[in-house]
């Protein structure tokens, strides 16, 4: 028992480090201001549009393991949604995004049902026990459920099923159908910013920002995800 615990935490020392390493690379190549740089998120559009257009499959798969190393590492998942829609406009991007989110946070749950079960149930289970009864009717139904209701942030989401066992296939499958409203809108919202960058040479105006068809409809669609949200949460808990 004591060998076991000292493995785990060797292991989520591990993961912690992989974390710190990877944020550091990351921030070490790309500055805070160049992300956020007009003309290198333009330049940046066109090298993407010409990777998609080259080689399409090979592109997907390097953008979805991407995704899966990225929410095994932070959790969440919006910066890849709208990179998705940004690259592979509204269609193909929520079916890449999908993959890649679902994979990831499969991962994600398979790892911390192993590893940090016992710190999540410290941590949550007085929190969501009441869901326990919920989730025994029908797993998968109650699982897509919970996702699209959104009760916690994506990235603890991705951890609460391991209080209540929730099966591989049923998380896998579960996540997939549960993110694909909120995921949609997203992933709109970034083939809308592209296709914007594509027809401006200088950076648009917050106004023509929002007078675009292509950015307002993702939010309002958003919005009313979360009025649905809202009224769901009530029932839900």
């Amino acid at each position: 028992m004591e060998k076991t615990k000292k493995i785990k935490i060797i292991i989520g020392l591990f993961y912690l480090i992989l974390l710190s390493m990877f944020l550091f690379i990351f921030f070490e190549k790309f500055s805070i201001d160049e992300l956020t740089s007009y003309k290198f998120i333009k330049e940046n559009r066109e090298y993407f549009s010409s990777l998609r257009e080259t080689n399409l499959i090979v592109f997907s798969l390097i953008f979805i393991i991407s995704s899966v190393f990225f929410i095994f590492m932070l959790g969440f998942g919006s910066p890849i949604a709208l990179l998705g829609g940004f690259v592979f406009g509204k269609w193909i991007g929520i079916l890449i995004v999908a993959t890649g989110l679902s994979l990831g946070s499969t991962l994600l749950y398979i790892f911390a049902n192993y590893f940090l079960k016992d710190l999540i149930k410290e941590k949550f289970l007085y929190k969501f026990k009441n869901l326990e009864s919920k989730f025994k009717k029908n797993e998968l139904a109650y699982f897509i459920f919970f996702r699209f209701v959104g009760l916690v942030p994506f990235q603890i989401a991705n951890l609460i099923p391991t209080l209540f066992n929730v099966g591989i296939k049923n998380y896998f499958l579960g996540t997939f159908l549960g993110i694909l409203p909120s995921l949609f809108v997203i992933v709109s919202l970034g083939s809308g910013i592209e296709s914007i960058i594509e027809q401006n040479e200088t950076a648009p105006s917050f106004f023509d920002l929002l007078s675009s068809s292509e950015i307002y409809i993702p939010i309002l669609g958003f919005i009313l995800i979360l009025v649905t949200v809202f009224f769901c949460k009530k029932k839900f808990t």
